[in-house]
């Protein structure tokens, strides 16, 4: 009796230690998607202000030390620098065609890559970083590269080094 007592404790013990961790895990998937529906929507915004030229609604969504890497090689800029260079613009539109976001462990950062369809540029990738602040979701890297097929990699990389060179 005492050893059918014991292996019902032990099978109880476990099933409600596997329901909880089930639980747990459904608890913590609900919170990575709403962490992952957040950075969407600031992303959606940071796009969406950008072809409107609104400035400070983009900024707005960069962490006060974020950087923006544009696709030339020298194009590293400051939150500050970069303000400074947008000002003098209309503004730009690149639509998001994919997007993957990933979560760190304690879901305090994310980053990303996305695909981007623009008229003046065609297919781009923007790729970055957001840390999650006391205000929200902010930007804190953002890096738009053109992606180069493969196949014309070679002549591409080519043109590029005899231009350096000069």
């Amino acid at each position: 009796m005492k050893v059918a007592s014991r292996f019902l404790s032990l099978t109880c013990f476990f099933w409600f230690t596997a329901l909880a961790q089930a639980q747990a895990q459904t608890q913590t998937q609900d919170h990575d998607q709403d962490a992952v529906m957040a950075i969407n929507q600031v992303l959606d915004q940071y796009h969406a202000a950008a072809a409107a030229g609104d400035w400070p609604r983009y900024f707005a969504l960069m962490s006060e030390d974020g950087v923006f890497l544009g696709t030339d090689a020298s194009e590293r800029w400051t939150k500050t620098e970069f303000q400074a260079y947008a000002s003098r613009s209309s503004g730009w539109r690149y639509t998001p065609q994919t997007r993957h976001v990933n979560l760190t462990p304690d879901a305090n950062s994310a980053w990303f890559d996305e695909i981007l369809e623009s008229a003046t540029y065609g297919t781009s990738r923007g790729t970055g970083v957001l840390i999650r602040t006391e205000s929200g979701w902010k930007i804190s890297q953002y890096h738009l590269t053109l992606p180069i097929p493969n196949a014309l990699a070679r002549e591409i990389t080519d043109s590029i080094k005899a231009f350096e060179a000069q």
